[in-house]
């Protein structure tokens, strides 16, 4: 269905002390790949948290804020001990629970403890609740079957880029820009021609484009070769964006030879993906992208993973540099009213879900009620 503007309105996020809330914190976030995290602790603000990831004797991992309880100094400088993490700036050491421990010449045992993160490796990525330790719930972790099957092959990487991670839903919800931003990769001007359809299916958001009888574009040619088809046939192609909270997407992607069901065709007969999108915010005006594509075609081909992870890493990297010229131009003109078209209705519905999560986290209760109806 087209979403009317109406429907688009912003529903205002309460203010959590002396600060707006941009975005759900009693939620998943994936926070770092298991390489990043191996014997020396890695420092990342998530959220607006500056936090510390650090990994004990065992492998297990902790989370803890980034802030040394004595100075004040980042302990993602210091360095890991057995199951503590030592300050690199005077020694202190801490548990995974945030509580102080020893530190060289003095009693620190009466120290209050500093915050500890639910923290959690699964599907290849590590996972962070910014939240309310109490409602970190792995039932609500994204589930990636995917991940769990030799069926699949999965290449990706991770950006950090300088913009509103809304601005990041906004563009993989609206894949329209294809045409003009990925031009020598996987756009092409059927993109422009397909009708898109936006549709609510409980707390998913999906947008979906379908383009049949077309010639593939550079990136699905080469895609076609790995899966053992002709990079010149007509094929059916194929666009299904879904937005899930608190700022997932994951875009079912594909081309088939064209008259075998399109994205239903049998598995020897396409080349179809997944894109996987985890867009996770640091700041309001920045975010760490984690980004990659699973396939179910040629999945022992390593070249072609690599192959497919530097083609995808050039476009996503266009998109980089698109929005954070946007991410400036809207600093630089605050007061400037932006247009809404029905090619906009993905983005603008996943904004309201997001909005209508965080009201719920704020919200007094008459407003989280007030929400609830509008919803």
């Amino acid at each position: 269905m087209t979403t009317a503007t109406s429907d688009l309105e912003r529903v205002p996020a309460p203010h959590l002390g002396s600060v707006t809330a941009t975005w759900p914190v009693d939620a998943w976030y994936v926070a770092a790949t298991p390489d990043e995290v191996s014997d020396k602790p890695l420092g990342r603000q998530i959220c607006g948290q500056r936090m510390v990831f650090f990994r004990r004797a065992g492998g297990e991992l902790a989370a803890l804020e980034d802030f040394c309880p004595h100075r004040g100094a980042p302990l993602s400088l210091g360095f890991v001990r057995g199951d503590e993490i030592v300050c690199g700036y005077h020694g202190l050491a801490l548990g995974c629970n945030g509580r102080a421990h020893s530190m060289p010449g003095q009693r620190v045992n009466g120290f209050p403890a500093i915050r500890s993160f639910p923290v959690i490796e699964r599907y290849g990525f590590i996972w962070v609740w910014p939240g309310d330790p109490d409602k970190a719930d792995l039932a609500h972790l994204h589930h990636l079957p995917w991940a769990e099957s030799d069926e699949w092959a999965y290449g990706g990487g991770l950006y950090h880029i300088k913009c509103d991670y809304r601005l990041m839903v906004d563009n993989l919800m609206d894949l329209t820009h294809e045409t003009y931003v990925h031009a020598g990769s996987i756009g092409q001007k059927e993109i422009d021609e397909a009708p898109v359809r936006t549709r609510v299916e409980g707390e998913e958001i999906i947008t979906s484009r379908i383009m049949d009888g077309v010639k593939a574009p550079p990136f699905w040619q080469m895609a076609l070769r790995g899966a053992g088809l002709p990079d010149d046939a007509t094929v059916d192609r194929w666009q299904v964006c879904r937005f899930t909270l608190p700022s997932h997407v994951m875009i079912e992607v594909g081309v088939a030879l064209q008259g075998h069901g399109g994205i239903d065709a049998p598995v020897d007969r396409k080349a179809a993906s997944i894109v996987v999108d985890f867009i996770t915010p640091e700041t309001e005006t920045s975010h760490w992208y984690f980004w990659g594509m699973a396939r179910q075609f040629a999945v022992d081909d390593e070249e072609l993973t690599a192959t497919i992870r530097q083609g995808q890493g050039k476009i996503f990297g266009e998109d980089l540099d698109m929005l954070e010229q946007q991410q400036r131009n809207l600093l630089d003109y605050p007061g400037r009213r932006l247009l809404k078209l029905n090619i906009d209705a993905g983005g603008a519905r996943s904004r309201l879900l997001i909005d209508r999560a965080i009201a719920r986290e704020t919200a007094t209760p008459a407003a989280a009620e007030e929400a609830a109806v509008r919803a």
